[in-house]
């Protein structure tokens, strides 16, 4: 199960999630130093966010901070707006080897065909969204859901999308300003801005 799974509304072909960790009990001991492999390789195929779990995301953290405190427990994660930047991602990630469990989010044939085209091996698992049970009444509209979705622990509030939003509209913010406020709360660093910006330009 991933906590990136959920992800709903427009524009899912540039929403793309690569997250690493090690396997508790196995080989966790000294795994701090692979996990900041994965996010410094991340950063060279420009991801749209990074982050640890554990520490935050670039959008509240420079780079080097994140690294400093990655753990052995940590959860590393980068999020990419286009199918080619992850692919290339993922490809040096095959050849780094690092030995991490690595979970790729995205569209599933995308992601399979990648898989097959880069790695020469389909995925080893693949898990699907049963969707949201429950009172849906409850929930914000569909295109507010489709932003508050990219932070799997329900950390970016609706309520600051509203607010945001109106700023948008008002032109006090551009979307790409509002976007990057949005990604603070979500502090794996999963939170996709530049889909948030294009969701936050057309919403009503």
């Amino acid at each position: 199960m991933t906590h990136t799974l959920h992800r709903q509304g427009e524009y899912l072909d540039r929403d793309f999630v690569v997250l690493a960790m090690s396997a508790k009990g196995l080989n966790e001991l000294g795994s701090a130093d692979k996990l900041r492999v994965f996010l410094r390789l991340a950063e060279q195929f420009h991801p749209v966010n990074l982050g640890d779990m554990k520490s935050g995301s670039r959008f509240e953290y420079a780079l080097e901070e994140i690294l400093a405190r990655v753990e052995d427990t940590s959860i590393v994660h980068a999020a990419f707006d286009g199918l080619p930047s992850v692919e290339a991602f993922v490809a040096e990630l095959a050849r780094a080897d690092l030995g991490l469990s690595v979970v790729v989010t995205g569209d599933t044939e995308d992601v399979r065909q990648m898989c097959l085209r880069r790695l020469h091996r389909a995925p080893h698992t693949t898990e699907y969204s049963l969707g949201i049970w429950g009172r849906k009444d409850r929930l914000p509209p569909a295109d507010r859901l489709a932003i508050t979705s990219m932070c799997g622990h329900s950390l970016v509030s609706p309520r600051l999308v509203e607010k945001l939003l109106s700023e948008v509209r008002s032109g006090l913010k551009t979307p790409e300003a509002a976007a990057a406020e949005l990604a603070r709360p979500c502090v794996c660093g999963i939170f996709n801005t530049s889909r948030a910006s294009a969701l936050l330009a057309g919403c009503d």
